[in-house]
């Protein structure tokens, strides 16, 4: 039996490296990938496995972020579910600094959640996070750092608003661009 697998799973193999994408089942319901699990010298090709590939291929889910700027100017963006509010901030020419490139080394991506209910459905900040925020200008209760607000699909439809001002002393008044 286990010769006839491993057939199976070199020949998914062999139709991989000619550049053939997808073997298909007997059943002929659903594409198997071609996937590798060495067992010995013996590669295996399980379905389970041609699943989980699948998904990695199909687009991301996004929610919706309103940014209100200093001005009271809103600018709404699809955010891709995992992406944090300061990487989809520079993404979409938002000005939301981030100094240390969400390191938690400094405060200048502090962003104010608009909604007591959404900043309730947020984990709570670390002490890492609370203590950049204790230097951020213009804190609120519900003051968090744009580099630790991960898009959720319960997040969808939250705002934030972002201050007046940052305390960044080494680039005060210059806004950098996001590398």
């Amino acid at each position: 039996m286990l010769s006839r697998i491993s057939r199976l799973g070199v020949h998914a193999l062999n139709r991989a490296r000619l550049g053939q994408k997808s073997v298909t089942s007997r059943n002929q319901e659903e594409p198997i990938r071609a996937c590798m699990n060495y067992v010995g010298n013996h590669s295996l090709c399980s379905a389970t496995e041609a699943k989980v590939s699948d998904r990695s291929e199909q687009p991301k889910a996004k929610i919706s972020v309103t940014f209100v700027d200093k001005d009271g100017d809103e600018t709404v963006i699809n955010v891709p579910i995992g992406m944090s509010m300061l990487e989809a901030a520079h993404e979409n020419d938002i000005e939301l600094e981030g100094a240390c490139e969400g390191s938690l080394a400094c405060s200048t991506c502090h962003v104010i959640v608009t909604d007591v209910d959404y900043y309730n459905k947020l984990e709570d900040p670390e002490d890492e996070e609370n203590d950049m925020l204790d230097l951020a200008f213009g804190l609120t209760e519900t003051s968090r750092l744009g580099c630790q607000v991960i898009a959720s699909p319960e997040l969808d439809g939250i705002r934030l608003a972002l201050p007046a001002a940052t305390r960044n002393f080494a680039v005060d008044g210059h806004v950098p661009k996001p590398h």
